[in-house]
């Protein structure tokens, strides 16, 4: 097989790998076996539980708003009560926390930019240790809910068997993540919820093929139309995830013994959407919190006035959606770049910026630049999260409801990277053969 240097592998030469090189189809392998012992153990029972009654209330809807947004990223576990209910969502939840202390608290920041390898371990560690906790307090707050309205036979030893299930089930989803990630193909998390969501979509298919077969001319229009406006999104989500704004670096002389090294031009790319999905996630949790306080505040004026303004379908849901994106977006991306610190380390490099002098002045400049791609990397996503709903409502086609904005942003970012991943496996297999050569 002839091969190119410098060019990006091809279609036939990724696959060719894939099914020849030893290394490469192993870590294939076990990324595939693992992530299907993952998805086996959702289903899984926790013991003690009436499913019947709790499914009825699933299929109702009277468990509120929240529980659905959450089982989307567990692939169904939470309506199945399987072992693995929670998934990695501790785990996430704790890589936010602890990237939200790393900002705050200096001893963590040292840590993390100053210890090297060392220090991104002991981070890791307590990520960890934080996941572990977040998992015990949310099969707490499942199970101590389970007690009164599901559980079997109700008391203290339910509420223990319980929480211990969930508990070590989401350990051990965190320890195949982390082995996916060594082991498999890499971002081991990031696959794990790829999988949740991917798992929803036959069923989704199924309910849309189902309707386009009722003979309704328009209900089969309307799957026609969100199927395009779907795929024109997917499109776009591509464009804007790759997108980026190359600012021009210069380096300066330097000179090395006798040899001089001349000046080199290259470029500091800033992307667009920086936050990446997490704005929409904030944003979204924010406003399923009132829809899930009626399920515990039996007051009815409450009730009917979430129900009135905090629908989907509402002008004040919309507006407070699109408010909060762009909030999020400008905090999260205030967290993943620090003007300051790239500032600083041109200077160390003996980089600078043309026309913008080292220091202050580029401090300024980079972060004008990060807060105009943060407004329309937010505008950007207050489109994707707010079209959907929207299409679905003019179309009256309600079989993709689960899968919105968040879902597709994390279905496509994920295909992305680990596409790249794929791609370098296949560029260090091709140097290796040349090196055996």
């Amino acid at each position: 097989m002839v091969v190119s240097r410098g060019k990006t592998p091809s279609a036939q030469e990724t696959f060719m790998q894939m099914a020849q090189a030893a290394g490469l189809r192993t870590r294939l392998l076990v990324t595939l076996g693992l992530l299907v012992l993952v998805r086996l153990g959702i289903f899984i029972p926790v013991p003690g539980i009436d499913r019947q009654a709790f499914a009825q209330s699933i299929q109702s809807g009277s468990l509120g708003g929240f529980v659905g947004f959450v089982d989307i990223f567990v692939g169904g576990g939470l309506s199945a009560l399987g072992i693995f209910a929670l998934g990695i969502l501790p785990f996430i939840n704790a890589s936010i926390i602890m990237q939200l202390l790393t900002a705050a608290i200096p001893a963590l920041e040292d840590l993390q930019k100053n210890e090297g390898e060392a220090g991104r371990r002991k981070i890791s560690q307590v990520t960890r240790y934080v996941a572990a906790g977040w998992a015990v307090l949310q099969s707490t707050l499942l199970s101590v809910f389970l007690l009164i309205q599901f559980a079997e036979q109700p008391g203290p030893i339910f509420v223990a068997q319980t929480v211990i299930a969930l508990t070590a089930g989401s350990m051990f989803v965190m320890w195949v993540g982390e082995l996916i990630t060594e082991r498999g193909l890499g971002n081991g998390a990031s696959l794990l919820i790829f999988l949740n969501i991917v798992s929803t979509l036959p069923r989704s298919l199924g309910q849309t093929v189902e309707l386009a077969q009722s003979g309704d001319r328009n209900l089969v229009g309307g799957v026609v139309v969100l199927l395009l406006v779907f795929l024109a999104m997917i499109v776009g989500i591509v464009f804007v995830q790759e997108g980026t704004r190359r600012i021009p670096i210069i380096s300066a002389r330097r000179q090395v013994g006798r040899k001089l090294y001349l000046e080199q031009s290259n470029y500091l790319p800033l992307r667009l959407n920086q936050g990446g999905v997490m704005p929409i996630i904030f944003a979204s949790a924010v406003l399923v919190l009132p829809l899930s306080l009626t399920q515990y505040i039996s007051n009815p004026a409450f009730s009917q006035f979430v129900g009135r303004y905090f629908n989907p379908t509402s002008f004040l849901y919309v507006g407070l959606y699109l408010v909060l994106i762009l909030f999020f977006s400008y905090f999260y991306s205030s967290l993943v770049m620090n003007p300051d610190d790239l500032s600083r380390n041109l200077k160390k490099m003996g980089a600078s910026i043309p026309g913008i002098r080292p220091g202050k002045a580029t401090t300024e400049y980079i972060s004008g630049v990060l807060n105009r791609l943060t407004f329309l990397g937010a505008i950007f996503l207050g489109l994707v999260a707010v079209i959907p709903s929207a299409v679905e409502s003019l179309t009256r086609v309600q079989t993709f409801r689960g899968l919105g904005a968040t879902s597709l942003l994390i279905l496509v970012g994920v295909a992305i990277d680990t596409a790249k991943q794929i791609q370098t496996y296949v560029i260090s297999q091709r140097y290796e053969g040349m090196v055996k050569q």
